[in-house]
């Protein structure tokens, strides 16, 4: 057992003692979900409307929020070695919920994965350029080589996604820092900090919904990697750290980009500066950002299968399926039409947070059980069949976030979240009190995976 475990990279078990990784490993993946195009890309749409110190104050207030979110689920995750979706199991959700969790997370992230791929592939079509040779194949070829050499990189696993980031990500932000130097020439740092945005004004309300809600599921993922860390003291240094360089570093060196030349598209002025520089740019931002939304779509899978038919599958066969699948809808371009699908699922993501939080750190109901099966290096010899309650408030969860989302009233996964959370704290207390209990329990079974 504990080798199909190790095989399967600890997918449906408890990460053990010794599988646990070196803080600065889990760090580099950390900031390399964070440090990116997509990053430098939400920089400059905010120096574009915003004065330098109104855009500092955005991008704090926004990764306040990323903050907390990541830290208590990945001070959970640390705790219980347990991914996002497993963990999901015993924090409210039960087995069926888990599943419906698991297959959300699953379908969100491997179409994230083809939205991001087929960014990398054009972008390595433009950059390179073999159009004499491959004509209107360029980016078909690139497509593939992208998408394949990605999924063979979440094959082998946590170690080899740390090592790659802990390589790309120095040089991703060496590269940046260089071509921002390249850009800069001309005007002197106390110029760029004052200077006046170039484009209509922002409000702060809106630039924090952008900060925020742009990285809201990716920190609602955090526990897929946290996992292997040793506690929550590691884990708020990981969330903190990553937040200042990731969020906070690159966020404002695309500010002072956007203020120097009077435009959001400093990502094509930043690859312009030179053809190598630009090529590490793209390969570097993609592939340490896809990583994990391939990694975390296995992971999510692997539960809703588990969960479904009382069946574990070897993790490579998961990841390649999910992989070639985001590829080929990639190369044939039918995963652009699915982003606003996909924007769809990324508010139902965020209530689950809310409802697991409430449930681990506030209600506690499964705790004794983690507690014990921990001493073991086990699972929990038990776990709900479903929850109803917490079902009922992830939908009402999803419901306010997609209509603030339509209204535009504040962050439209963080309201989703917050009202999950509260609901359900509410609603478990109230229906406690009538069945005269303690601690609210539904039908158990014993077959936990």
């Amino acid at each position: 057992m504990k080798g199909i475990a190790m095989d399967n990279d600890y997918s449906l078990s408890r990460v053990p003692d010794e599988a646990k990784q070196p803080f600065w490993k889990i760090l580099f993946i950390r900031i390399g979900a964070i440090c990116c195009v997509s990053q430098l890309m939400l920089g400059a749409a905010l120096g574009f409307g915003m004065t330098f110190w109104d855009a500092f104050l955005a991008t704090m207030l926004g990764s306040v929020l990323l903050q907390v979110v990541s830290w208590a689920l990945g001070t959970a995750a640390a705790h219980e070695g347990l991914s996002t979706s497993l963990l999901s199991r015993w924090t409210g959700f039960g087995k069926g919920g888990s599943a419906l969790f698991g297959g959300v997370v699953a379908i969100s992230m491997v179409g994230w994965f083809g939205v991001q791929n087929a960014v990398f592939g054009q972008g390595m079509a433009t950059i390179v350029g073999f159009t004499d040779f491959l004509g209107d194949f360029e980016y078909p070829v690139w497509a593939i080589i992208t998408g394949i050499g990605i999924t063979l990189l979440v094959v082998f696993g946590i170690k080899a996604i740390a090592n790659f980031a802990t390589i790309f990500v120095p040089v991703f932000i060496a590269v940046v820092i260089y071509a921002t130097w390249v850009i800069l020439q001309d005007h002197t740092l106390a110029e760029l900090v004052s200077m006046a945005p170039p484009g209509a004004a922002l409000s702060l309300g809106a630039a924090t919904t952008m900060v925020a809600g742009g990285f809201i599921a990716g920190a609602i993922c955090t526990p897929d990697y946290a996992r292997f860390l040793k506690g929550g003291t590691q884990v708020f240094w990981m969330t903190l750290i990553g937040t200042f360089i990731g969020e906070l570093g690159m966020n404002l060196l695309a500010v002072m980009l956007a203020h120097a030349t009077g435009t959001e598209n400093v990502v094509d002025l930043m690859m312009a500066t030179s053809g190598i520089i630009g090529v590490i740019i793209v390969v570097a931002s993609t592939v340490k950002l896809n990583d994990i939304n391939l990694y975390s779509s296995g992971l999510g899978l692997m539960t809703l299968i588990n969960a479904l038919f009382n069946k574990t599958v070897k993790r490579n066969t998961i990841i390649w399926a999910l992989g070639i699948v985001g590829t080929v809808l990639s190369v044939i371009g039918i995963i652009n039409y699915f982003t606003d699908f996909l924007t769809l699922l990324g508010v139902a993501i965020p209530p689950v947070a809310g409802i697991m939080v409430i449930d681990y750190y506030v209600l506690r109901r499964s705790r004794k059980k983690l507690d014990e099966s921990r001493a073991k290096g086990e699972l929990p010899a038990k776990v709900e069949n479903w929850n109803p309650i917490a079902i009922i408030c992830w939908i009402a969860g999803f419901a306010v976030g997609q209509i603030t989302s339509m209204l535009n009233i504040g962050i439209p996964g963080l309201n989703s979240l917050i009202l999950a959370g509260v609901l359900y704290w509410v609603v478990m207390k109230i229906y406690a009190s009538i069945k005269k209990v303690d601690v609210v329990e539904f039908k158990e079974t014993d077959q936990v995976l």
